[in-house]
C-alpha cells in the first residue's frame, strides 16, 4: 500500500478503536468484525465484502508493532495537512525573497509505493529527512532503509458443483495459474550458482533522494531500476525476474449446504507475499447447477408430485423421492391441488446442525373424460 493510503485511510476508525487501544483489544475488534463480515456469512453482499477487505487491511497494519508505529508517525507528521501537499514553513514562505506557496506530494518524501512506507525507519529516519529539507545547498544523497514485507494479493476463482454435491458437501481439486518463485533460481533472479549484490549507486535502498535547498524529493534508482540489487548473470529460465508462471493444485473443501453464489475464503492460498510477507487469500465463488426434480428454499428442498383425482378425493399413501432414498407420504382425503406437505429432516444440512425439510407440493391431475 502507498504512503497516500496511510494518510487518507483511518485504520483505527475502520476497526472501531482509538489510537491508544492496546494490541490485544485491536485483535479482539478485528476478530469480531471479521466474523460478522466474512463472505461466507454474507453471500453476494458486495458492501460486506469491501468492508471485510478494509478491516483486513487495517489489521495488517495495526497488528504489527513496528508498522503501527510508522503509521502513527506518518499520520501525526503529515495527516494534519492532508495528502494534497506540504505548504510553506511557519513564518511565511521558505525564506527571504520567496513569495509563492510550494506544494508537493508527500509520497515523494518516502519514495512512493509500498516500499516507501517501510523505509521510514522510525522517528530517526524522519528526523534525517527533515534535516535534509532544512539543510544547505544542493546535493544528492543515498539513504539506507530496510524493505518491509508486504502481503500478497487476493485471488478469485470459481468452482461448479452439482446440486447433490452442494447439499452433501464435497472436496474438489482446483487448478490455479499465476506468478510464483522461479524454481531454477528460487526467486533470486540470478543464474544458479551466483547471487545478486547490493546496488552501489543507491547502496541497496532502491531509490535516491535529492535535496534542492528547501525542496526534497526521491526517485527510483536508475541503475537498479528501484530493486536495490544488481544481477550480473540473470537466470535463463526467468530472464532475471525471479518469477515464473506456475500451475498449482489446491484442494477446496466445500461445506454441506452451500448455496449458489456463496464465497469461500481460503487463507494464505493467494499470491505469495513479497520480501517474506504473508500470502494473500483465495476467494472461491461456488456455482450450483439445477436439479431435474428438486428445488431449494433456504435449508428446505422443494418437490412437485402429481396425484390422481381419486387419490386426492379418497386419500392415499404415495412414494416420493428424496436425495437419499424414497419415503412414504400420506395424502389425506379431500386434499386440494397445490397443497404443500412437509417431510421433516429430509432437506439440506444446516450449519448449526440438523437438516431442513422436504416440501412436497401435490398437483391433482384432472381427467379429460
Amino acid at each position: 500500500m502507498s504512503t497516500k493510503d496511510w494518510l487518507e485511510k483511518d485504520y483505527y476508525k475502520a476497526l472501531g478503536v482509538t489510537k491508544d487501544t492496546p494490541a490485544a483489544d485491536i485483535k479482539k475488534a478485528y476478530r469480531k468484525l471479521a466474523k460478522e463480515l466474512h463472505p461466507d456469512k454474507n453471500p453476494g453482499n458486495k458492501q460486506a465484502e469491501e468492508r471485510f477487505k478494509e478491516v483486513s487491511e487495517a489489521y495488517d497494519v495495526l497488528s504489527d508493532e513496528a508498522t503501527r508505529k510508522e503509521y502513527d508517525e506518518a499520520r501525526s507528521l503529515f495527516g494534519g495537512g492532508g495528502a494534497g501537499g506540504f505548504r510553506g514553513f511557519p513564518g511565511g514562505g521558505f525564506g527571504p525573497g520567496y513569495s509563492g506557496t510550494a506544494t508537493f506530494d508527500v509520497s515523494d518524501l518516502f519514495g512512493g509505493g509500498a516500499g516507501g512506507a517501510g523505509g521510514m525507519g522510525g522517528a530517526g529516519g524522519l528526523g534525517n529527512l527533515f534535516g535534509d529539507l532544512l539543510g544547505g545547498g544542493p546535493r544528492t544523497r543515498t539513504r539506507q532503509w530496510s524493505a518491509t514485507p508486504s502481503r500478497g494479493q487476493d485471488v478469485n476463482a470459481e468452482v461448479s458443483l452439482g446440486f447433490d454435491q452442494a447439499v452433501r458437501g464435497a472436496t474438489l481439486p482446483l487448478q490455479l495459474s499465476g506468478p510464483g518463485a522461479c524454481p531454477a533460481c528460487h526467486g533470486s533472479g540470478a543464474k544458479p550458482g551466483t547471487a545478486p549484490h547490493p546496488c552501489p549507486a543507491c547502496q541497496g535502498s532502491g531509490f535516491i533522494s535529492h535535496n534542492q535547498g528547501a525542496f526534497g524529493f526521491s526517485e527510483p534508482c536508475r541503475q537498479c531500476k528501484g530493486s536495490g540489487r544488481i544481477v550480473d548473470s540473470p537466470c535463463a529460465d526467468c530472464a532475471g525476474s525471479g518469477a515464473s508462471t506456475q500451475t498449482r493444485t489446491i484442494t477446496v473443501r466445500v461445506p454441506a449446504g452451500v448455496r449458489d453464489g456463496a464465497k469461500l475464503r481460503i487463507a494464505g492460498k493467494g499470491t505469495p507475499g513479497r520480501r517474506g510477507g504473508p500470502a494473500g487469500d483465495l476467494y472461491v465463488t461456488v456455482r450450483v447447477t439445477k436439479h431435474e426434480l428438486f428445488g431449494r428454499d433456504g435449508d428446505d428442498l422443494t418437490l412437485t408430485v402429481p396425484i390422481t383425482f381419486p387419490e386426492a378425493a379418497l386419500g392415499a399413501t404415495i412414494t416420493v423421492p428424496t436425495l437419499d432414498s424414497a419415503v412414504k407420504l400420506k395424502i389425506q382425503p379431500g386434499t386440494p391441488s397445490g397443497r404443500t406437505l412437509r417431510v421433516r429432516g429430509r432437506g439440506v444440512p444446516k450449519r448449526g446442525g440438523g437438516h431442513g425439510d422436504l416440501l412436497v407440493k401435490v398437483e391433482v391431475a384432472v381427467p379429460t373424460n
